[in-house]
């Protein structure tokens, strides 16, 4: 298995206990010490976790995952050349963290999990590995 990163999407199956074979490969790279995980995604699922007690525990959690780690500069225009690449083409991405997260992916050469259309719609366009 090659080294992968889980978008929001499926971090929120994963503690929602949606069983799917999305979430399964997820589980397998926790496993075996082959997934990732970038700042915005920690920052996205921790901000959607309303109880403090659960938060905690999730936070504790990810912690423990491979954190990428990134000049800001290069994660910060190399996001913003996705977003503006595939504006030119008229793709609208909904949320531009979307291209961060994509940026993180094709810069560390990692294939990303993902339940969310904008990651198809940019890896039409872009060298991004989906699941």
């Amino acid at each position: 298995m090659e080294g992968i990163i889980a978008d929001t999407s499926i971090w929120i199956d994963f503690f929602a206990q949606i069983e799917s074979p999305k979430v399964d490969k997820m589980k397998r790279g926790l496993l075996t010490n082959q997934l990732f995980i970038c700042p915005v995604i920690i920052q996205e699922v921790l901000q959607g976790i309303r109880h403090d007690k659960i938060h905690k525990s999730c936070e504790y959690s990810l912690s423990a995952i491979q954190m990428l780690s990134a000049n800001m500069w290069d994660a910060s225009t190399g996001a913003a050349a996705i977003y503006r690449n595939l504006r030119k083409k008229g793709i609208t991405i909904r949320k531009p963290n979307d291209c961060l997260i994509a940026w993180y992916a094709i810069s560390f050469d990692l294939t990303l999990i993902h339940n969310d259309r904008d990651f198809d719609n940019i890896s039409r366009h872009v060298p991004l590995k989906v699941i």
